[in-house]
């Protein structure tokens, strides 16, 4: 038996689209599963479509989330090339076998001719196949002539074709509704309907993962192997990932690709965790694993027929899920790219800031919104001293305010420990309880009424020169505030 092989095949056309990755993904997770190799190929035969560093995205996008592939472009194997278009020779032969045979032909229709079926049926129209019945001597002497043409499947009139799908099941298509498809195009490149058999052949692929808007095309393909005497491989077609119920992810529609999560602050762990649940479903109540715990877990029959809704919370759930899981020193890292877009102090100590945001963040790009006090003080009404839940007052916030200054200024060292010890013992001493003091000095210090962390870590943050002359601002609007009123 062969060894079990599947491949990537993404067309270099943009960003690497959720839907896209996964592909890649299920087809790694399958083949891993097996025991089998993992193989990248790249499909650029349409040359209109594509855009310059695409490929880069592709490489770089595999290799962040783990989907390290066995043979590919950059690293070679046996059956290289890995990119169509260095193997245009290779398709021009076996086209021309097939119109040897007869299940292939020359057409040598013009565009203003097929453009001509297209008016008369309305607008689509399948191609009567006039230059099926040309005799091969006659169109090889017109090739030699220099006449354009493009190479066409012949395919069977009447009766139908069927074949398996290990998601959907037995798929049969009426013959009659299968347009003989072109081959080789005019350019001399292949289309992708043939050349993805004839690399799947040649690169002896055994499965093949892909959205189920090529279950329809599949019977070409499948009459394309029996043309030429080859085993068909194992299909698993997936369903669309959805928008919402009406419409379709689509990266033409600039919906969400993987370097657009990545950009808002999703974990690349946490983001394939999420994709292979988008029409997957594992076994149990169980829904966060590690890329290897997946490849254990991953079986065809958990692949739904239904289409899977892109559900932004659910995701933000597993991110959330996965931050919460990493040690202090893994949130620090992935945190700081973040922080420092809030912080400009290139010697500012994010450490501290981290420890605070850790187990309040469920997405990166949330940590800069909520730390943009530190860079700046922004202008804040009185109003916000007047908490019913601490009982704060204007002026129980200036009398709070007035004996915090006094007490922090005669810290020698400005730890979280000094810092909390010093106002816990603060309150103690005034006889009220702790958010009393609490409040107005969040207040205060940060102008806002929600910060990462309490008080005394927003104090830490700060330092303590700036935090007292904080403080000290904090103290002169409450004095202005009660004298005018």
């Amino acid at each position: 038996m062969n060894k079990p092989r599947t491949r990537f095949a993404p067309s270099p056309t943009g960003y690497m689209h959720v839907g896209n990755l996964r592909t890649a993904l299920y087809s790694y997770l399958l083949i891993k599963k097996l025991g089998g190799d993992f193989i990248l190929r790249i499909e650029d035969t349409d040359r209109g479509r594509l855009v310059e560093g695409a490929s880069d995205v592709i490489y770089s996008t595999l290799r962040e989330t783990g989907l390290n592939w066995d043979e590919g472009p950059d690293i070679g194997g046996q059956f290289g090339p890995y990119i169509q278009s260095e193997r245009q020779g290779i398709y021009m032969e076996y086209a021309k076998k097939l119109c040897e045979t007869g299940e292939a032909y020359y057409c040598f229709c013009t565009a203003e001719r097929l453009e001509s079926l297209r008016g008369q049926s309305g607008g689509v129209a399948k191609y009567d196949r006039l230059c099926s019945s040309i005799p091969l001597s006659e169109a090889l002497a017109r090739v030699e002539e220099g006449q354009p043409f493009v190479i066409r499947q012949k395919m069977p009139q009447g009766g139908s074709t069927s074949f398996e799908d290990a998601v959907f099941g037995t798929i049969t298509i009426e013959n009659d509704e299968l347009e003989d498809q072109i081959l080789i195009k005019s350019d001399g490149m292949p289309t992708y309907n043939f050349a993805n058999v004839i690399d799947d052949h040649l690169m002896k692929i055994t499965h093949v993962v892909r959205g189920n808007e090529y279950l329809s095309s599949t019977p070409k393909y499948n009459l394309l192997y029996k043309a030429f005497g080859w085993d068909v491989p194992v299909y698993v077609h997936c369903s669309p990932i959805m928008k919402d119920a009406q419409n379709k992810l689509s990266k033409r529609n600039g919906d969400a690709s993987y370097q657009d999560l990545v950009e808002k602050g999703y974990l690349k762990d946490a983001i394939i965790n999420y994709i292979a649940l988008l029409g997957w479903s594992p076994k149990g109540e169980r829904e966060i694993f590690s890329l290897q715990e997946l490849i254990e877990q991953f079986d065809i029959d958990g692949i739904s027929k239904a289409p899977a809704v892109f559900d932004p919370e659910k995701l933000r759930y597993v991110n959330a899920e996965y931050i919460r899981a990493m040690t202090p020193e893994q949130f620090h890292d992935a945190a700081l790219p973040f922080i420092k877009q809030a912080v400009s102090n290139e010697n500012a100590d994010t450490r501290p800031i981290a420890k605070c945001l850790h187990q309040r963040t469920e997405v990166l790009s949330e940590i800069a919104p909520q730390i943009d006090f530190i860079d700046t003080l922004g202008d804040y009404t009185t109003e916000l001293f007047v908490n019913k839940k601490s009982k704060s007052t204007l002026q129980s916030s200036k009398e709070m305010l007035l004996a915090a200054i006094g007490e922090l200024q005669k810290l020698k060292e400005f730890s979280e420990d000094a810092v909390h010890d010093t106002l816990i013992s603060l309150a103690a001493s005034l006889e009220v309880k702790n958010g009393l003091l609490m409040w107005p000095i969040r207040i205060a210090a940060s102008g806002r009424t929600v910060t990462p962390g309490g008080a005394v870590e927003v104090l830490c943050i700060l330092g303590k020169e700036e935090s007292l002359r904080r403080l000290e601002i904090g103290l002169e609007k409450l004095n202005a505030a009660l004298a005018e009123g």
